[in-house]
């Protein structure tokens, strides 16, 4: 029988529960929990300074390094990353190797509901609905490498949770 990873991996678009179905499943399971965008917040200074002084690629080099210092640490958890981090083959390569990737996705107009009052959101400045349609079209397959695809637009993030967990037992 193949080990399970000691590592659960939530990726997906901005919006899509990443960071609230982390703490539970962290919870539920004992585990540490990290968000590698609040890593990034600790380590470096605030996201929306990192794009305006670094731009976004200088913002995405900090992004992979955090994430591979969070999958190469002994200790089991769970981690929710950027929306943006799997846009680098080397980070989706390392999140499979070292965990199991679930792909939390959700419709366009949960996603705008959940997301038009934050601030801290550099790629969404300006019209919201219109930049959550146009980086959800260019990043449309971007979640397909994830071992679990899971659709959170009308589940609670308890249900979420529970059937990443299920999942997870059954890998």
């Amino acid at each position: 029988m193949e080990q399970r990873t000691s590592k659960i991996v939530l990726v997906g678009f901005m919006g899509t529960g990443k960071s609230t179905v982390s703490r539970l499943l962290a919870e539920q399971l004992g585990w540490s929990r990290y968000d590698s965008d609040e890593v990034i917040v600790e380590r470096e200074g605030t996201i929306s300074n990192l794009f305006e002084t670094l731009g976004e690629a200088g913002f995405r080099d900090i992004e992979s390094k955090v994430l591979a210092s969070l999958l190469e640490a002994e200790e089991s958890s769970v981690i929710a990353t950027g929306g943006g981090c799997v846009l680098m083959e080397r980070n989706r390569e390392a999140m499979l190797k070292h965990g199991f990737v679930v792909a939390l996705t959700a419709d366009a107009e949960h996603i705008i509901d959940r997301v038009k009052s934050d601030t801290a959101r550099p790629l969404l400045q300006g019209d919201i609905a219109a930049n959550v349609h146009r980086i959800m079209e260019q990043r449309k397959n971007a979640y397909d490498f994830a071992h679990l695809r899971l659709d959170t637009t009308s589940l609670t993030p308890q249900e979420a949770a529970e059937m990443i967990l299920k999942a997870w037992q059954e890998k």
